[in-house]
């Protein structure tokens, strides 16, 4: 469970150098690892722009001349997607290449081969975000002795996939441009970096399972849920995860899923939604106007980084718009 700390606000950073040994290292300090880089006409500029969060950060990388980089041990997962040429890549000893718009992965594992890849001039941009993000949102087939989730191919498994992957990396992309205070809140950037998590999972290949087997099923009974239940309410004002809720209640990530499913019609996470949506009610109940306090702010300090979701889960539950609780107006 990760605890609640002071919020530390997103950042827009951006890095323009001709010295190509400069932009190596500076790509060494941002992922981690050996970066190398090499261009193929000395003194071409290089661009970078990072939106970065203490959860996961997106750089698009720009340039004039042919590029080509080196990348060893990165200790993140890494998506990269190019946007105007295509990108040729080795990986394991296996030869790709990417079109632009295309989303795939650069590595699978954390002590991943070496990478190359190089591609004309124009732009790149990748997220990177830790691997045990991944176990945060799933699991993997063998519970008695449990295995990181990892990646089995560089490529999506269909256009969908894709396309939801994109979807939600524009999403993330623009909100931590341009509402950095809501990404700043603890609750909202642990949301976000495990939105892109499973999205990550639902595109690429991997060792996750989400089947629930005999045993799941046999521990996804009402106690659990009792159990479930019980955590999710004393501890909603926390960043806790599935994971979290599942080991609170001793049981596996699909035998909880199960049972709010059998037992609720929803999921652990609809129904910690549902907590947090009950204490924005009442933080908007008793703030005082006078204060200046938003409903985007209240929202975002319950987890809820869309104010226009929030907006329409408020007047499902409660019958009007938040805006007009936290006014006490009954028009």
């Amino acid at each position: 469970m990760t605890m609640a700390a002071a919020p530390a606000p997103s950042r827009h950073v951006l890095f323009e150098t001709t010295d190509h040994d400069e932009a190596g290292e500076y790509l060494t300090g941002v992922y981690g690892g050996s970066f190398r880089l090499g261009v193929g006409r000395k003194g071409s500029p290089v661009h970078l722009s990072r939106l970065v969060t203490d959860t996961f950060s997106f750089v698009t990388a720009v340039h004039s001349a042919e590029i080509g980089y080196t990348l060893e041990a990165v200790p993140s997962l890494m998506i990269a997607r190019p946007r105007t040429a295509p990108l040729h890549y080795r990986y394991g000893g296996a030869a790709h290449c990417f079109r632009p718009g295309e989303v795939h992965l650069c590595n699978t594992t954390e002590d991943h081969p070496p990478i190359q890849a190089r591609w004309q001039d124009g732009a790149v941009q990748a997220v990177t975000f830790p691997f045990p993000l991944l176990d945060q949102v799933a699991t993997t087939a063998d519970t008695r002795h449990p295995k990181p989730v990892r990646f089995t191919d560089l490529r999506t498994t269909s256009q969908d996939a894709a396309r939801h992957l994109i979807a939600t990396m524009d999403y993330l992309a623009t909100s931590v441009r341009d509402r950095p205070e809501s990404m700043a809140e603890p609750l909202v950037a642990g949301a976000a970096g495990r939105l892109l998590a499973a999205a990550a999972l639902a595109a690429f290949p991997n060792t996750a399972s989400t089947d629930p087997t005999i045993e799941d099923r046999r521990d996804s009974h009402p106690a659990t849920l009792r159990r479930a239940m019980a955590f999710i309410d004393d501890h909603a004002h926390l960043d806790i995860t599935v994971a979290d809720i599942a080991a609170a209640s001793h049981v596996t990530i699909r035998a909880l899923q199960y049972a709010f499913r059998r037992h609720r019609g929803t999921t652990p996470m609809g129904y910690l939604r549902q907590a947090r949506l009950q204490q924005a009610h009442r933080d908007l109940l008793t703030a005082d106007p006078a204060d200046g306090l938003t409903v985007t702010q209240i929202a975002a300090r319950w987890g809820f980084f869309h104010p226009g979701r929030f907006a329409q889960h408020y007047r499902a539950a409660y019958g009007c718009p938040p805006y007009r609780t936290l006014r006490r107006d009954g028009r």
